[in-house]
């Protein structure tokens, strides 16, 4: 079930940082490897799925960086006339298609390939449009389409017996001709990535924590990024941002992520059956990329707090734990969501006071929907063998099970994600737990 929570709260806007006597803070991470940790962790991948050396894989790179600042100079100098682009299998070669063959020696000039084709780039762009207008009347047979620069053409991927099918969907579309080539495919495409309150999500050079599911997206801490902050795992944009005065923000995901009523525990999740506001003194647990689990009481309401940036009013005040890349992160009380974490005094070490915005306004004030138990899907579940990746490392991605050494003792990853050199499984026991 999908409820729509209704404007319960009428609070003061405004959000983000503490500063009590205890010298209270908003959670967020910023710490991010170095660029040469970067540039090498980025060559390593490429040398294991390209089949290169390290050495090739930096030629490479630096030729792909180069062909992008030409085909950048050519798209604007071309205008109407440029029609796409294109690298050969080593990335020595890039081609770049005109519609007009006088525009030919401007390629050349700037030591790319011209091609002459009949259609620009916005002639195709305007054909898959048509198509995409369509999308909601396309076939079961067709998992996708899109243009190909190096054909001119417009394609789409029909399945097995699906072609009759597929082009009287594209005439009706108004593609037609030889602008469209129909594809024989296998993909069945499926989402990626299972939003899950609790799991890490990185935004610019920071790290926070997802807060709850909702239609199209997920919740979290405003501190977190404001409006139009691009988000990575999962992918998206911060729709809306409120901080300080208020201290919290949604962010729309990109297609390909779904939204699903649980919150990380931990090892294992909990669901989310609504967000019935549990009152003063009520047991209370959140989940933290960070600190993963952790549980206290609700202590007061309607607290306002004093944050390097301003004051916070309307948080929840509590005794349970949190650390910096928590913010944003849920809370709960049974399974009834109660809020997304502020920022607090302390660390899960010796104790401290961490405060959460409540949930229910964020719901009203951007009209958004909790996505909550119900007929919504199980998340797929971790390999029954997890791969033994070797000794930790950088720049590696690691699925849930995955299994890796560091200084001597064995870790499985509890949470899938891309390891930064400040995220050794010693250091961060929300991703990583010591078998």
């Amino acid at each position: 079930m999908k409820r729509k929570i209704p404007a319960v709260i009428a609070a003061v806007v405004s959000t983000a940082g503490l500063a009590t006597a205890l010298a209270v803070t908003p959670l967020a991470t910023a710490d991010q490897p170095t660029i040469d940790e970067n540039q090498s962790a980025i060559l390593a991948a490429m040398s294991r799925d390209l089949n290169i050396t390290p050495h090739e894989a930096k030629l490479r790179l630096d030729r792909e960086h180069a062909s992008a600042r030409t085909d950048s100079k050519l798209r604007t100098a071309l205008g109407s006339d440029y029609a796409g682009s294109w690298l050969n299998d080593d990335a020595t070669t890039l081609t770049v298609a005109v519609s007009d063959p006088s525009r030919a020696d401007e390629v050349r000039a700037l030591g790319a390939v011209p091609k002459t084709v009949a259609r620009s780039q916005s002639e195709l762009t305007t054909l898959k449009e048509r198509l995409d207008a369509e999308a909601t009347t396309a076939p079961e047979t067709v998992p996708g389409w899109y243009v190909d620069e190096t054909t001119n053409e417009v394609v789409v991927l029909t399945n097995a017996g699906g072609e009759a099918t597929a082009r009287a969907w594209a005439e009706s579309a108004g593609v037609t001709g030889d602008v469209v080539d129909f594809v024989a495919s296998a993909e069945d495409p499926q989402p990626f990535i299972d939003i899950i309150g609790g799991n890490a999500y990185t935004f610019g050079q920071g790290r926070c924590s997802i807060g709850f599911s909702v239609e199209g997206g997920f919740v979290t801490a405003g501190h977190c990024g404001r409006t139009g902050t691009r988000t990575q795992n999962p992918s998206g944009t911060v729709a809306g941002s409120s901080f300080p005065g208020n201290d919290y923000a949604w962010v729309r995901t990109s297609s390909g992520n779904t939204p699903r009523p649980l919150v990380n525990r931990y090892p294992g999740t909990v669901p989310v059956a609504g967000s019935q506001e549990a009152p003063v003194g009520s047991s209370v647990c959140r989940s933290g990329s960070t600190t993963g689990w952790r549980c206290g009481t609700i202590q007061q309401k309607n607290a306002s707090v004093t944050y390097p940036e301003g004051t916070i009013y309307g948080l929840t005040r509590t005794n349970a734990c949190a650390e910096p890349g928590d913010s944003g992160g849920s809370w709960l009380t049974g399974d009834q969501a109660q809020g997304v974490t502020s920022g607090g005094s302390g660390n899960c070490r010796t104790g401290g006071t961490i405060y959460f915005q409540p949930v229910n306004e964020i719901l009203s004030v951007y009209n958004l929907n909790l996505v909550t138990t119900g007929d919504d899907p199980p998340p797929t579940d971790p390999p029954t063998d997890p791969p033994n990746e070797g000794t930790w490392e950088a720049g590696t991605y690691y699925e849930v099970g995955s299994q890796v050494t560091y200084n001597g003792a064995r870790y499985a990853a509890v949470q899938s994600h891309t390891a930064q050199s400040d995220w050794t499984p010693p250091n961060t026991p929300a991703l990583w737990r010591q078998l």
